[in-house]
């Protein structure tokens, strides 16, 4: 596309066919479930760990499909864009927010990274040992509890097809 088509043509989404996922990522992060059973603090904290967990997991399935692998930026741009969102929303400035944001992505990273490899291992060592970690817990929860509950969704998208997990399709 031409510089002038850029700066003057029609104005579109262009994260519009990764919205849908998007979307299901952070409903699947906001699941009762996972806080009640599985023992994520319901805080922000907890709520941001939920998010990262949820968004590493389908990152990790996208990667193994390089039909849908292309789309992993636009995912993660949707990512910043909330989280950028929240941040002013919470009272954080103009001047700071691009700091956090890059805190933000360096703890994506990360929990993509230890997601990557823990999954990675027959038993869930690895992956508790992450949760312990990484991941803001209830008072007395057991992380085992979190770990086979990752597991068995990295197992359900690692079932579906490219096109249900691009429509959202994480259950």
């Amino acid at each position: 596309m031409g510089l002038f088509a850029r700066l003057f043509g029609p104005r579109g989404d262009d994260n519009a066919h990764v919205r849908p996922l998007w979307h299901a990522v952070v409903a699947r992060a906001r699941d009762k479930q996972l806080y009640a059973r599985c023992g994520v603090a319901d805080n922000v904290a907890g709520r941001f760990d939920a998010i990262t967990l949820m968004l590493s997991l389908v990152l990790l399935r996208m990667e193994g499909d390089e039909t849908i692998a292309p789309h992993t930026g636009r995912l993660t741009e949707l990512f910043v864009t909330d989280m950028d969102g929240q941040l002013r929303e919470s009272g954080v400035g103009d001047l700071v927010v691009g700091k956090h944001i890059g805190k933000q992505m360096m703890v994506l990273g990360g929990r993509l990274g230890a997601l990557r490899e823990a999954l990675g291992e027959a038993d869930d060592q690895k992956l508790v040992a992450m949760i312990e970690r990484n991941v803001t817990m209830l008072d007395g929860a057991d992380p085992a509890l979190l770990a086979a509950e990752l597991r068995a969704i990295a197992a359900r998208l690692a079932a579906k097809s490219a096109d249900a997990v691009m429509a959202g399709d994480l259950a």
